[in-house]
């Protein structure tokens, strides 16, 4: 390596993306390309970035493999940050094992951390908790340190473990500091910053305020049946009654959940759950099979009671029910959490994400844009589509899908 690509290097890891580009901006060897690629990267230019790491990967010889393979992985990279949730992790995996036959082993971890955050952002908890533990941090440079400790804490996130999440920024903090890598320190204060703004909300005896995750996690841990608006699901320290594929009988369950104590009239019951305007006896005939079968879903949670005007939910052990709602509630609620994160998306990956077919989700994306709450940007395969953050909600906390089981 000469003296050139040595300090363009170096200012690189410095997190100095200009400086590295005034040493090697008329270059173009592979690996002046693979640093321009990767200085553009860190300005924000992702697709003059990703040609430039493939024309780096063109430059080098076909026994330049574990260059080659670098290459792969600052593409996988990019790839990450401009959400291609599509590009294929068995060329990344590919990559890593070529990385570490030739013991480049910080590198070889470093394709590893980028799978598992692909996993993290489609909401494959399981596998990228399952790929985390064959890393062991201790053996890393602070960045890589800091990184695995991002990744302990968001999946501690969306676990609802916010100990476990407290403690591992504190760890990503130290070693962010000692790498002393600015963008990685802005990265750590905002994943920090998460804990700070409401997560949901809840609703308890006709009122409802705002939740950090913290109070979250205090609610499910609580004596009370949740009625989880989140996951679909109504559940208590013990049971946890699944209702996401039938959304009749989870209608009837928050309607009643949000009443509570109080008991819920039929008319308002078939408006909630069924959208009728106008009542008849086909519709009560209905309602009635529809209670029944809520009964015997929360036989072992609670009993629906009926009552003069309608129906009333009395908990069997439980000393209350609550309900955690979305902070934002309104159709399409799902897309909108995933694109407030302030990153640009292209609906193949929210597709991906949300586990839903591409064909859906462009048309969900077209009617926002109708609406004025996304936006987009490029064209054909390159087009990219984006919202303001919302200031001061975390909406995508406790996303993925509610019905992702791992």
């Amino acid at each position: 390596m000469d003296s050139v690509i040595a300090a363009a290097a170096q200012a690189l890891a410095a997190g100095d993306a200009l400086g590295a580009l005034k040493r090697v901006a008329l270059r173009d060897d592979g690996p002046a390309l693979a640093l321009r690629g990767i200085a553009m990267a860190q300005i924000g230019d992702l697709t003059r970035a990703r040609d430039l790491v493939r024309r780096a990967a063109r430059a080098f010889g076909p026994k330049q493999a574990m260059a080659r393979a670098r290459c792969v992985v600052a593409e996988a990279e990019i790839a990450l940050a401009s959400r291609d949730l599509g590009w294929p992790a068995r060329v990344l995996e590919a990559a890593r094992e070529t990385l570490e036959k030739h013991g480049d082993r910080a590198n070889a971890a470093h394709a590893q951390y980028l799978a598992v955050r692909r996993f993290l952002l489609i909401g494959r908890l399981a596998a990228a908790e399952r790929m985390l533990v064959s890393l062991d941090p201790a053996l890393f440079p602070p960045a890589l340190r800091a990184s695995h400790e991002l990744i302990v804490a968001g999946i501690a996130m969306r676990r609802i473990r916010t100990k476990v999440a407290r403690t591992a920024l504190a760890r990503a903090s130290e070693a962010a500091h000692v790498a002393d890598i600015p963008a990685l320190k802005r990265e750590v204060e905002s994943a920090a910053a998460i804990l700070k703004v409401p997560a949901a909300r809840l609703i308890v005896r006709g009122g409802e305020r705002p939740l950090l995750l913290e109070e979250v996690e205090a609610v499910l841990a609580s004596e009370a049946i949740v009625v989880d608006a989140y996951r679909y699901v109504v559940r208590d320290t013990r049971i946890s009654v699944p209702l996401g594929r039938r959304p009749v009988l989870f209608a009837l369950a928050r309607c009643l959940g949000e009443a509570w104590p109080n008991d819920v009239s039929r008319g308002t019951l078939l408006a909630r759950a069924f959208g009728a305007k106008y009542t008849d006896e086909s519709h009560r005939a209905r309602l009635r099979v529809e209670i029944g079968r809520l009964r015997v879903a929360l036989r072992t949670l609670a009993d629906v009671n009926a009552t003069h005007e309608g129906f009333l939910l009395s908990p069997r052990r439980a000393s209350e029910i609550v309900v955690l709602a979305r902070l934002v509630e309104e159709e399409h609620a799902e897309v909108l959490a995933f694109l407030a994160d302030g990153e640009s998306w292209s609906s193949s990956a929210l597709a991906l994400a949300l586990g839903s077919s591409q064909r859906t989700v462009q048309r969900t994306l077209d009617s926002l844009a109708a609406a004025g709450k996304v936006q987009s940007t490029g064209r054909a395969r390159a087009r990219r589509w984006m919202s303001p953050t919302m200031p001061g909600f975390a909406t995508p906390l406790l996303l993925p899908s509610p019905f992702q089981t791992d």
